[in-house]
């Protein structure tokens, strides 16, 4: 009797290589390493009252929550891609739950985005002006990317997947 086993990798594709920064970014080179499983989990339920402010009825939209549950990145533009032939744009209206505590008044407002391209050394860095709010943020590679996300004093992390 012949013995067989099935082996299930899951996560995102490491890549090699070297991307070219965009203006306004800063991106070290690129080296693959071992990945690991990407947590982005878009959701297409109701989104929570605190972050439905201008959306009517039901609001089911894709979103990805921080791993916190202090932002959600609102995704118009599902899935995400890191070339969008169709003239659309990679469209994701960030909402901050509201703080329970006051922000540090010395801490900027704009939304800072590391990302980091899973299983690379690849980060690129976004900035979404006046804080968490409409933005199109575009990644220089398809993949899973690991975001550490800053704004007023608050942090929280999430994964986003970009399909070439």
């Amino acid at each position: 009797m012949l013995a067989s086993s099935v082996v299930v990798l899951a996560g995102c594709t490491p890549t090699t290589g070297s991307a070219s920064p965009a203006a306004g970014t800063a991106t070290t080179a690129t080296t693959a390493s071992t990945a690991t499983a990407c947590a982005a989990r878009v959701e297409t339920a109701s989104l929570p009252d605190w972050a439905d402010a201008g959306f009517s009825g039901d609001a089911r939209v894709p979103h990805v929550f921080g791993a916190k549950g202090d932002i959600v990145a609102v995704l118009f533009a599902h899935p995400l891609r890191q070339v969008r032939k169709d003239g659309s744009n990679n469209k994701i209206l960030w909402v901050a739950r509201a703080a329970t505590t006051s922000p540090d008044p010395r801490a900027p407002a704009t939304l800072v985005i590391t990302a980091r391209l899973d299983g690379t050394d690849t980060r690129v860095t976004r900035e979404v002006a006046g804080g968490p709010g409409p933005s199109i943020i575009d990644l220089p590679e398809a993949g899973c990317w690991r975001l550490d996300l800053r704004w007023s004093g608050h942090t929280d992390t999430m994964d986003l997947v970009y399909a070439p």
